[in-house]
């Protein structure tokens, strides 16, 4: 197994069968999409907040299981219903629209 940086796309679709319901829905829908999308970049922006990717490094236990792995691990383990990770993933929508308004502004 390799771990990445921050959480990869591809590991989206591992986290499908994680919980029911709008999660999965949400999930289903983001791995169809390509990693460039404002979805899918938030949906990475979520995972890396919800399994702490900036923390992790090569000798971590979590980066030696895999970003699969852990990201599986770490949804599964989430306590709160899945509207809460869905509210979650909006915000961080809401925080790549922002980014991706500024930036357009600052090239005009």
């Amino acid at each position: 197994m390799r771990a990445e940086i921050l959480f990869p796309h591809k590991s989206v679709p591992a986290l499908v069968s994680v919980r029911n319901g709008k999660w999965r829905e949400l999930v289903k829908r983001v791995a169809g999409l390509p990693e460039d999308h404002p979805d899918s970049l938030a949906f990475s922006m979520l995972m890396i907040k919800q399994c702490g990717c900036l923390d992790c490094n090569p000798d971590r236990y979590k980066a030696l299981m895999g970003c699969s792995a852990c990201a599986k691990r770490t949804v599964g383990g989430y306590k709160g219903p899945d509207e809460g990770l869905v509210r979650a993933f909006q915000k961080a929508r809401s925080e790549v629209d922002d980014y991706l308004k500024d930036r357009t502004q600052r090239a005009a």
